[in-house]
Order: structure tokens, then sequence, then C-alpha cells
């Protein structure tokens, strides 16, 4: 395996990674943060606690900034019919079968009733969902993108925030996935290609300074 360090400097110096800056009025965007990934007994069980605590702390600070709180969750016909070839590719879809207990949120982190929820079918929380326009409409710019996993729906949500114009911030210490390894690969690919990875101390100062703008 080469270098970590190596690899920062050879991928900086072939122009990726450029900064982003959060603009004046952000968002949580906490993407399928259901019990599929945190059920031991559930086949999808990704032993993601930590990543879990981090979001309820990051939530808690934006519900006292007075920023949005958007949840995504998954449900499916049980013929898996509305999944399209993703439910085919991915048969662990099954588990969320309309009124499955694994596509419930965990009882510590439960959506408020004044914040959207936002069901999908396929990875992106943009994709065939009114996301854009919900967002556009409320002079959202600027997303904190959290969630599981971090190789499936929550890089395919912060690559469709890019490329729909809102400034997409991938929070490290809140998002998980089965293996460690390709979690960090993912994290490596996005802050260079898709989004501005931070950590939880880094979204907790900009949703802070966010709330204080719109105040």
């Amino acid at each position: 395996m080469s270098d970590p360090r190596d690899l920062d400097a050879d991928y900086a110096s072939a122009g990726f990674g450029g900064a982003l800056v959060p603009g004046e009025r952000p968002a949580l965007l906490i993407i399928d943060l259901v019990m599929a990934y945190l059920d031991p007994h559930s086949h999808l069980y990704a032993g993601v606690e930590a990543e879990l605590a981090a979001n309820e702390r990051l939530a808690a600070a934006a519900r006292a900034a007075g920023i949005p709180v958007i949840f995504t969750n998954i449900e499916y016909r049980a013929d898996g019919f509305d999944g399209g070839l993703f439910y085919r590719k991915v048969p662990a879809l099954r588990a969320f079968a309309p009124g499955s207990p694994l596509g419930a949120f965990p009882p510590s982190l439960q959506p408020l009733e004044s914040e959207l929820v936002l069901g999908k079918k396929f990875p992106s929380a943009f994709f065939g969902t009114p996301l854009a326009a919900i967002l556009t409409a409320a002079r959202i710019d600027t997303l904190f993108i959290t969630g599981y996993s971090t190789s499936g729906c929550v890089r395919a949500t912060a690559l469709d925030a890019l490329c729909h114009g809102f400034l997409p911030f991938v929070v490290r210490d809140a998002c998980g996935d089965r293996d460690p390894e390709v979690n960090e690969a993912n994290l490596f690919d996005i802050q260079a290609k898709v989004a501005q990875v931070i950590d939880e101390a880094e979204a907790l100062a900009a949703i802070s300074a966010g709330g204080q703008r719109a105040a």
C-alpha cells in the first residue's frame, strides 16, 4: 500500500481536492440512519454506533441553532418492483420491506414532527425525489451530509448535491460503512472529487455559525 502522505501529495499536484466554504443557509441531511445498520441481528449490521452518537450531537446542535434537519429512509414494495435495477443488484434491500423494523429510525434519533422525512428508492437522496426543489425553495445552499453508508447513499447524495449546486460537506465522524478500509477509501475519494470532508468539531462550529447568520 502506498504512503498516504504520498497519495495526498499526488492528488493535490494533479489538481484534486479544492476547498469548499460553507454558504449562508445550511441544513443537516441525515441519510438512511436506520436500524438495519444498527441492529446486531440484521445482516446489514455495520457496527456504526459511534457514528450514531455523532449524528445525535449534530442533530441536537442543528435544532438548537435553528438549522433544518432532513432525514431520508427507504421502503420498497414486497416484490421490490419500485426498486428497479438497484433492488436487483443489491438483494440486501429486501430488509426494507413495508413495515420492517429494520427501516425504522433508532429510538435515540427520531425526526421531530416539524422535520422533513424524505423517502427514497435509490442511492442518492436527490434521485427521483423533490429534494432539490425543497432546498431551493428554502434557499438552502449548504448541506452537512451524514449517515449510512459512506460508499453508497452518502457518496451518491454528496455527488448529486454538488451537481445540483448545493455545497456538500460530508461529516467524517458521522458517516459509516461495513468496513473501515472501504469507509476511509471513499472518504478520501469524496474529499478529492466530490465534497469537503470535515470532522464533527468542524461541522458543529459551522452549524453554530450558520445558525447565527440565519438569526
